[in-house]
C-alpha cells in the first residue's frame, strides 16, 4: 500500500509544524537579541548557524529511522527535541539579558537541540514520504509539504507576532510553549497509526555500524552524484538569501517595508512555482522530474542575469525580475525535493532514510555555507566596487553556480520521473 492524498496531508503537518517553531527561532528570538536586547547582530547569526551545522547529524537519524523498523517513533523524538530547545530557546533570551554567559550557553544548548530536532524528525518524515509514495504523487508530495512549511511559518510569524505585544518575559515563554506545545501535539495525531498497513522492506538489525551503513550508501553512484548536485544546487539557491533586500536598499533605495515587500512579493513566485510543479507533473502528467529541475535550475539563472542587469538601469524592472526569481526557485526546489523522493528507494533497499538523511546535510551544508558566501562576496566586492557593481558580480556567480546545476541534472537523471547516472545499472533493473 501507498501513502493516500489525505495521509500526505497529514504528514504535510508535520512539515507545517516543524516550520512554524523553527521560524520563532530564527526569526523573532533573532530580532528580540539584536534590537530589545542591543546584541550584536553575529550572535544570533552563530545560533542560525549552529543550528545548521548540527543538521550534519541528519544522516545518522536517517539511518536509524532504517534500521529500527518504525520511522514515526523518530519522528515524535524528533518534534519533542525541536519542542524543547525551543523553549529553551526562549528562556535563553530571558536569561541572557541579566547573565550573559549563563544565557549563552543555554542558547547554544537550545540551538543545538534544534538542529538535533529537526534532523531526526524532518530526516525521518521525508523517508517515510519517500518510502510511501506513488511515483506519479511524488512531485504533489513535495509540493504539499513545501506548501505546508510555508503556512506553518507565515500563520506562527503572524499570530504570534501579534500576541507578543507588549513585549515581556512571561509573554514570550507563553507564546514559544504554546506553539512548541501545539506544535508537537498536533505532529503526533497527525503521523499516528499512518504506517500501519503500509507495505515497507524489512529492517536491517540494529547493529550494522552506521558508518558501514553510510560507506554502502556513498558506494552508490547515483546517491553520490546526487549528493554533489544537491550541494551545488542549494549554495546557487541560498547565495542570495541575505543579499537581496540590502541590494534594493542601497542600490535602488527602498525603505525597509518596500525591501519586505519586495521579499513577500519573491516568497509568492516561490508559491506560484511550487503549484505549476506539483499541478502540472502529476495532475496533467506533464514533464519528467529532470525537465522541471533543469527549467528551474536555467530559469533562476537567467533570472539572477536579469538582477544584475537591473542593478545598471532604473528600477522598474527589479520587481519583474524578484518575482521570477521565485517562480523558478519555486520550480526547481519541488522537482529536486520529488527526485529525492525519487531516488531515495533506489540502491539498496531499506535505506530511503539514510539517503534522504545525507542529501539533508548537504543542503544543510549548502544553506550555511551559500548565505554565507553570498553576503561575504558582496561585501568584499563593495570594497573596490560600485555597490550596484558589487551585488550584481555576486548574482552573476550565482546564475553560473545554477546553470552548472542545470548541465549536472541533464547528466544524472533520466528523463521517467527516476534519478540515475548516466549510464549506470540500478540495483533490481
Amino acid at each position: 500500500m501507498t501513502l493516500g492524498w489525505g495521509q500526505i496531508l497529514r504528514l504535510g503537518l508535520v512539515q507545517a509544524c516543524i516550520g512554524a517553531i523553527v521560524v520563532l527561532m530564527t526569526s523573532t528570538l533573532n530580532r528580540l537579541m539584536v534590537v530589545e536586547l542591543a546584541l550584536p547582530a553575529v550572535l544570533p547569526g552563530f545560533l542560525v548557524a549552529l543550528h545548521y551545522g548540527v543538521q550534519l547529524t541528519r544522516p545518522h537519524w536517517g539511518f536509524r529511522s532504517d534500521t529500527s523498523g518504525e520511522r514515526t517513533r523518530w519522528i515524535h523524538r524528533g518534534m519533542a527535541m525541536l519542542a524543547a530547545g525551543a523553549i529553551a530557546a526562549a528562556a535563553g533570551v530571558i536569561v541572557i539579558e541579566g547573565a550573559f554567559a549563563a544565557g549563552l550557553a543555554l542558547s547554544v544548548a537550545a540551538y543545538a537541540l534544534i538542529g538535533l530536532g529537526v534532523g531526526a524528525g524532518g530526516t525521518s518524515l521525508l523517508a517515510l514520504l519517500a518510502s510511501a509514495t506513488h511515483p506519479r504523487r511524488r512531485a504533489a508530495a513535495a509540493t504539499i509539504t513545501w506548501l505546508m512549511m510555508i503556512l506553518g511559518i507565515a500563520l506562527t510569524a503572524g499570530i504570534a507576532g501579534r500576541f507578543l505585544d507588549p513585549f515581556g518575559p512571561m509573554r514570550l515563554m507563553a507564546v514559544v510553549g504554546t506553539v512548541a506545545g501545539g506544535a508537537l501535539i498536533l505532529s503526533v495525531l497527525a503521523v499516528w497509526r499512518i504506517e500501519r498497513g503500509l507495505a515497507a522492506a524489512p529492517a536491517e538489525p540494529d547493529a550494522v555500524p552506521f558508518r558501514e551503513g553510510l560507506a554502502q550508501i556513498w558506494a552508490e553512484p547515483a546517491a553520490r552524484a546526487f549528493t554533489f548536485f544537491v550541494f551545488l544546487s542549494m549554495t546557487a539557491f541560498f547565495m542570495q538569501e541575505l543579499i537581496l533586500e540590502p541590494y534594493a536598499g542601497l542600490v535602488f533605495g527602498l525603505t525597509p517595508g518596500q525591501s519586505t515587500a519586495l521579499s513577500g512579493a519573491q516568497n509568492g513566485g516561490v508559491f506560484v512555482g511550487m503549484l505549476i510543479v506539483g499541478i502540472a507533473a502529476t495532475g496533467l502528467g506533464v514533464g519528467s522530474l529532470r525537465a522541471w529541475v533543469v527549467a528551474g535550475c536555467t530559469g533562476s539563472a537567467a533570472a539572477l542575469v536579469a538582477l544584475a542587469v537591473v542593478g545598471q538601469m532604473a528600477g522598474a524592472a527589479l520587481m519583474p525580475a524578484v518575482v521570477a526569481l521565485g517562480l523558478f526557485n519555486g520550480m526547481f526546489a519541488v522537482a529536486a525535493i520529488g527526485s529525492m523522493m525519487a531516488l531515495a528507494g533506489r540502491g539498496r533497499g531499506g535505506r530511503e532514510g539514510t539517503r534522504m538523511g545525507l542529501w539533508g546535510a548537504a543542503q544543510a551544508i549548502a544553506a550555511g555555507f551559500g548565505g554565507l558566501a553570498g553576503a561575504g562576496l558582496a561585501d568584499l566586492l563593495r570594497l573596490g566596487l560600485p555597490d550596484a557593481d558589487a551585488f550584481g558580480a555576486v548574482f552573476l556567480i550565482e546564475a553560473a553556480l545554477f546553470a552548472a546545476a542545470a548541465l549536472m541534472a541533464l547528466r544524472i537523471m533520466d528523463d521517467a520521473r527516476a534519478v540515475r547516472p548516466a549510464g549506470a545499472l540500478v540495483a533490481g533493473e
